[in-house]
């Protein structure tokens, strides 16, 4: 059985992933990931992935949901049948960055989380997008459902990533790469690189969008991944992956 497994960026839940998990195949199992909200490093991350995910599985992971699924990918190559990238980054963290991060965790420890909003909204979204109120909204309600506690956590765990990009040559299923092209907090550059560092990958860039793609460009990102799929896992007839009965998308059981 293969399963579709999304994995959430920081801070996300299964709601960043909901346009996408509603147009999916309904031959594929389709599960939303929460391991990034109970561990604390990408390893750990992904070793429970693996573990709770015994069987085949195509990731599809943004910003560190794509961190993530590159670790994956890293631990058990020959579980990973697919990969999809969105937005994400495979270089280690820098000194700068760094910096500002340990910043951001105090203002965390504050009670400041709505202050590092404000600041992070503009960063987050194309500029198009900013009298959008439903959709920052959305954004808005579900880091602050995460709490400082797991923004900490998750922030320490993108501090401390290794850089993936000497594995990404060996990773050789087939590999989708996706970014907005008005990205702020993981330019084009950061995609191309890791589509040019891994054997076949396909590099699309989404038009008039930022970083959250997966919420501003639904209907797009659907686009290019209902594509990829009906060629890395079409329905049964067609050959390719076999998957299990089908069911209605959900998020993982795991807590």
């Amino acid at each position: 059985m293969t399963e579709l497994v999304f994995l959430p960026g920081l801070a996300a839940d299964a709601v960043m992933w909901q346009h996408q998990v509603a147009a999916m195949p309904s031959h594929l199992d389709v599960v939303v990931t929460n391991v990034h909200a109970r561990h604390t490093t990408l390893q750990e991350m992904a070793a429970a992935l693996l573990q709770e995910h015994p069987g085949d599985l195509i990731l599809v992971g943004a910003s560190m949901g794509g961190s993530l699924a590159m670790e994956a990918v890293r631990q058990a190559p020959e579980r990973v049948k697919a990969l999809a990238l969105l937005g994400t980054n495979a270089r280690p963290e820098t000194d700068a960055m760094r910096t500002l991060r340990e910043a951001t965790i105090n203002m965390f420890r504050q009670g400041r989380t709505k202050a590092i909003l404000k600041v992070n909204l503009p960063m987050a979204f194309h500029p198009s997008r900013a009298d959008d109120a439903a959709l920052l909204q959305t954004y808005l309600d579900f880091v602050l459902e995460a709490g400082a506690e797991q923004l900490i956590q998750q922030t320490r765990a993108l501090m401390s990533r290794p850089d993936a990009r000497p594995h990404l040559s060996e990773i050789t299923c087939p590999t989708l790469v996706l970014c907005g092209d008005a990205d702020r907090l993981t330019p084009p550059e950061c995609s191309r690189e890791i589509a040019g560092l891994i054997q076949g990958a396909e590099f699309q860039l989404i038009g008039q969008c930022g970083h959250m793609l997966t919420m501003e460009r639904p209907s797009e990102v659907n686009a290019a991944l209902l594509a990829w799929l009906a060629h890395v896992a079409p329905a049964p007839h067609a050959g390719g992956f076999k998957s299990g009965p089908s069911r209605e998308p959900s998020p993982s059981s795991a807590h």
